[in-house]
């Protein structure tokens, strides 16, 4: 098994740094946002403080067992989020984002997983990504539609935050699609 070495990814505006264990306070009060955790479907609300440390110390063990990488997202020195691909199988692995409200409507959700793509399909060679994000949350479609994903399908599923079932939208980008666009030539 080829072990990805944790890197550094760059942006214009943005660093993608490997997660790491003094992340959790930040991401704790992004998290405490309703409009930020409404939108994950798996996230508690309010979230546990404990949970989130448990969570980031899994991070390195999943980044050398190649079964997710997990980069905090940084602007101006600050974190201002995550942004993963997890549940990573030789086929496919899911593309996953989240970021302090404020940092809403800047570009930042869209150039950070324009890298993490780039890295997932040309550094760990994996063939397809899937992503999917809330029906009332079409800022999320238009960043993926935007990276080249196509949407495969909507489903009912239920949101741990929401307490309730949603309707999610699915995508699905091939490596080959995404090499042959324009997304996946030089940067």
């Amino acid at each position: 098994m080829l072990v990805i070495p944790r890197s550094l990814l760059k942006t214009v505006r943005l660093l993608l740094r490997p997660t790491s264990i003094a992340d959790p306070k930040r991401a704790f009060e992004i998290r405490s946002d309703w409009e930020v955790t409404r939108m994950l479907s798996n996230a508690l609300f309010p979230p546990d403080r404990r949970k989130i440390e448990e969570w980031f110390f899994q991070h390195e063990s999943e980044w050398i067992a190649g079964t997710a990488y997990r980069f905090a997202i940084e602007q101006a020195g600050q974190m201002i989020g995550i942004a993963d691909v997890d549940g990573i199988t030789e086929y496919d692995g899911k593309l996953g984002y989240w970021l302090d409200w404020a940092s809403w409507g800047n570009g930042y959700a869209f150039e950070a997983a324009q890298e993490l793509v780039r890295f997932v399909f040309t550094d760990v060679g994996l063939p397809t990504l899937k992503a999917g994000h809330a029906a009332d949350n079409p800022a999320s479609g238009r960043v993926l539609t935007k990276l080249g994903f196509t949407q495969i399908e909507s489903t009912k599923l239920f949101s741990r935050p929401r307490g309730e079932t949603i309707v999610q939208c699915r995508y699905m980008l091939a490596s080959r699609d995404y090499f042959a666009s324009s997304h996946g030539g030089p940067r």
